[in-house]
């Protein structure tokens, strides 16, 4: 967990083009408003088939086009997963995901962030 992270913790469960979000942000009370300084997406779809499939769903979630999104490959459990502009993701298997995006404050912290995540029956865990 990177530190000084926000210590107030939301869980949201969404969905967008029959993919599933469990979702677990940290996030503080700043001046303006509330700002997130963490989130953890575990993503559930058919769709979800392999690492390149997760990138361009993602490309699309997040209305990037995917031949300027510049990420790198990072060793993740048996896997690869990219990483790059304050997001991490990787496939677990086909059909279950996990991304990590954070604020560029933090971004020195998203690799180790990333692989600290581990699954348990309450949700995403850092």
């Amino acid at each position: 967990m990177p530190a000084d992270v926000g210590d107030e913790v939301s869980d949201f469960d969404t969905e967008w083009e029959d993919v599933r979000f469990a979702s677990r942000f940290w996030e503080r009370q700043t001046p303006d408003g509330t700002r997130v300084d963490l989130r953890v997406h575990v993503l559930r779809g058919d769709r979800l088939t392999d690492l390149d499939a997760l990138r361009d769903f993602l490309a699309g979630y997040h209305e990037r086009d995917p031949a300027q999104w510049q990420l790198a490959e990072f060793p993740h459990g048996d896997g690869t997963g990219l990483i790059g502009d304050g997001q991490a993701f990787w496939l677990v298997e086909p059909g279950v995901a996990v991304s990590v995006l954070t604020i560029p404050e933090f971004t020195e912290s998203l690799l180790p962030t990333a692989l600290s995540v581990r699954a348990d029956s309450s949700g995403p865990t850092v």
